[in-house]
């Protein structure tokens, strides 16, 4: 019985290994290659598959999902000869898979391949300003070759991008100097503007300080010259309505005289010719107050200098009404004329 018993727990599990290997069961997005003695036989598509165990095997699995595979930094040589390193991504997805799995070694390691000999083609003919600008450019040319080339493989590129592209150190630093030149330049600019902006505002407001001065001051004056018109005005009609006489204009301008000799520069007095002609006014004025009166001539005296330096406090001096000169002061009391009582 043992030997029996041996060769059905042989069978069974034989069995158990053969359902195993009939049943497949593929996951979703994915896809794999059937091959019958070596040979493709069929894809298997997502869901539970039936196969021919031990006729049948699962060559590969493919995933069919968007991968993103990133490349190393390629050293690429430009146009104007200089090394600068590229890092790229590539996003590609499986299409076919029986075309990727016989059609390509390994489709990871040739569309690095093309990957890199294409870049290094697109950036040999520009410079390094036209690389470091063009990002956009280098991706569709490194996309239109990929697609065209993948398509055989089963594969679609999806999209292609660059990294980081890295020039050389002492390419770096020449670029920042010239950007801190350049910004310096527009610092530098943007203060003198400024600066100029600045002058012509203040110079505006100095302008209109000015004209509003000039206007102000022109007012100013026009006002005062307005009044003391008015005043002359007022005072000649108030001298007109009264009927002033000699007398009253005598007495007026003989009040007027001292203020000829106020001020610390004044040093010489020259006495007006009118000053006799008033004296007269005046000593008529007191005749006709005291009755009628004759006032007693003044005495000839020989006329001095005609300039001769007075005191400024000392008040008006006597006069020569004939030869209309100043005389010295002889006696420091004033000659009056003598009125009859």
């Amino acid at each position: 019985m043992e030997p029996v018993l041996i060769v059905l727990i042989v069978l069974v599990v034989v069995a158990f290994i053969a359902l195993i290997k009939t049943i497949q069961v593929i996951p979703q997005a994915s896809a794999a290659i059937v091959e019958r003695f070596g040979r493709y036989t069929r894809t298997l598509s997502a869901g539970l598959n039936i196969v021919v165990p031990f006729i049948d095997t699962i060559r590969n699995r493919i995933d069919l999902r968007e991968q993103v595979v990133p490349f190393p930094p390629q050293p690429v040589i430009t146009s104007d000869n200089l090394v600068v390193n590229i890092d790229t991504v590539i996003y590609y997805q499986v299409t076919d898979p029986r075309a990727a799995t016989y059609e390509v070694a390994s489709y990871i390691q040739a569309i690095e391949q093309l990957t890199v000999t294409t870049l290094r083609n697109i950036i040999g003919s520009m410079d390094l300003e036209s690389t470091l600008t063009s990002r956009e450019v280098i991706n569709a040319g490194l996309r239109g070759v990929l697609d065209e080339a993948t398509g055989r493989w089963g594969i679609r590129v999806n999209r292609v991008e660059l990294k980081a592209i890295e020039p050389p150190t002492s390419i770096q630093d020449s670029m920042e100097k010239q950007m801190r030149a350049d910004r310096d330049k527009r610092a530098a600019i943007l203060t003198a503007e400024g600066a100029r902006q600045a002058q012509i505002l203040r110079a505006e407001g100095e302008k209109q300080a000015a004209v509003l001065q000039a206007e102000g001051e022109a007012q100013a004056a026009v006002l005062k010259a307005d009044g003391e018109a008015a005043a002359i005005r007022t005072v000649f009609e108030a001298i007109h309505e009264g009927d002033a006489d000699q007398k009253l204009l005598a007495y007026q301008y003989l009040q007027t005289l001292p203020e000829l000799a106020k001020g610390d520069a004044n040093k010489l007095w020259i006495i007006p010719s009118e000053v006799g002609d008033a004296l007269k006014g005046l000593g008529g004025a007191f005749q006709g107050v005291t009755g009628g009166g004759a006032a007693p001539a003044a005495p000839a005296v020989t006329p001095p200098a005609a300039h001769v330096p007075v005191d400024p406090a000392a008040g008006p001096r006597p006069v020569d009404t004939e030869n209309k000169t100043a005389r010295p002061r002889v006696e420091p009391t004033r000659q009056y004329p003598k009125i009859d009582e």
